[in-house]
């Protein structure tokens, strides 16, 4: 069912589904949110909003994928405004920052990169705030979680970035098996991430030889995304960081809470995308739809996904 659309306010008309890819460096991308059973059977819109965008050119490019879920406190149209504008704020402050961030990835400064990225993330959801107050909305009714993903175009580069606030998932397929590699808010401090089934105590490789990612509890250096002292102070949630090497043959997984709570929870799913995602060729993006839609009995909302393929 589609949702009820208001003759003069066309431009918050929200397609059901959008869907996006392509081939950067070494890697290939495909993006897609599409509206979960439950709204599509109440005729609500979807709440999550999906931004992909390349900045600069060449290697020395940099690739942002943005996801953000509307809060469940606030009314159909409110709660997708929100996630599209987290979108597009942290969008135009990572575009602003391109070069430097480029750079910082390319060198493996994760301190500045975490530190940088966190005054992006701060400034972006304090925007939201104040325009929730703009509206004459209370802060929650207009507020949204923000995942993202950096990839650099440069191909001597493997390192990904993830980076945000709020629930969801960020995963790893390697050698045919998941990893849940998602920080949580306890290893904000420092702790090492790891994935399913990893022993309380960890040593500082795996056996193949990778170094685990600490989430590096760094004070701010002096860095060129300042705050914005205009800015209202964004919510108190953890923000979480993430710096990973890729090895070829990896597939990674960002997704909104809609697609990470079903892969937690129903084993069959992580088989099935398991079986479907680690052929030699990734998938184009009808079959990337078709798979990412997969039904799962008691999850029926917005499914938001952004997985990389790594030559």
């Amino acid at each position: 069912m589609l949702p009820v659309t208001d003759p003069d306010a066309l431009d918050d008309v929200v397609p059901d589904t959008v869907l996006d890819g392509a081939r950067y460096g070494t890697c290939t991308l495909r993006a897609l949110s599409l509206r979960g059973d439950s709204a599509r059977y109440r005729g609500d819109p979807r709440r999550d909003a999906l931004l992909t965008a390349r900045f600069g050119t060449g290697d020395h490019a940099l690739v942002l994928v943005a996801m953000a879920t509307g809060a469940r406190a606030a009314a159909s149209g409110p709660a997708h405004r929100a996630a599209a504008e987290a979108c597009r704020w942290i969008g135009r402050a990572v575009g602003r920052s391109h070069a430097r961030l480029a750079e910082d990835l390319r060198a493996a400064r994760r301190g500045e990169l975490k530190s940088g990225l966190h005054r992006l993330t701060d400034r972006s959801l304090g925007r939201l705030r104040a325009s929730a107050t703009e509206q004459g909305l209370a802060p929650e009714e207009y507020a949204a979680g923000l995942r993202c993903l950096l990839i650099p175009a440069d191909p001597e580069c493997r390192t990904r970035v993830f980076f945000g606030v709020g629930p969801g998932g960020l995963f790893r397929l390697r050698d045919g098996g998941w990893e849940d590699i998602e920080p949580r808010p306890a290893d904000t401090t420092g702790a090492p991430v790891f994935g399913f089934g990893s022993p309380p105590t960890a040593p500082a490789e795996t056996p193949g030889g990778d170094r685990l990612t600490m989430d590096l509890n760094i004070p701010t250096p002096p860095t060129p995304y300042g705050p914005d002292p205009t800015a209202p102070d964004p919510p108190r949630e953890p923000f979480r960081f993430r710096a990973s090497v890729a090895r070829p043959g990896d597939v990674l997984l960002l997704c909104g809470a809609g697609l990470a709570d079903p892969l937690r929870g129903e084993p069959e799913l992580r088989d099935h995308l398991a079986g479907r995602w680690s052929g030699p060729v990734p998938p184009g993006l009808a079959g990337f739809l078709a798979d990412a839609r997969t039904r799962v009995k008691g999850y029926a909302d917005d499914r938001t996904a952004a997985a990389v393929w790594e030559a």
